[in-house]
């Protein structure tokens, strides 16, 4: 893309992020990258620890302005929770 990748910032990602929530007080909530990969890298970079920023593309018929959305989610276990391994179950399973 010629003009770059536009990324919005989701609310998740403002609230886990001081970098995130600085770049939307100087730019607003969108911000234009040369490339996806550098606005995935960027928001590698704007992770604080214990939470993961990531890119993640728009749906094709989005009629928002962006090419994708910063999103945030916490990578920490709360003390009363257990990581169960995941299981898939089919539609006509339920």
């Amino acid at each position: 893309m010629d003009e770059g990748y536009v990324v919005a910032a989701k609310p998740s990602a403002r609230r886990v992020s001081r970098a995130v929530g600085a770049w939307i007080v100087a730019e607003g909530r969108h911000r234009t990258f040369e490339s996806k990969a550098l606005a995935r890298e960027w928001a590698r970079s704007a992770s604080p620890q214990g939470y993961t920023l990531w890119v993640q593309d728009a749906h094709p018929e989005d009629e928002s302005p962006a090419d994708g959305y910063l999103l945030a989610r916490s990578s920490r276990i709360r003390g009363n929770e257990t990581e169960l391994p995941g299981e898939q179950v089919g539609v006509f399973d339920v």
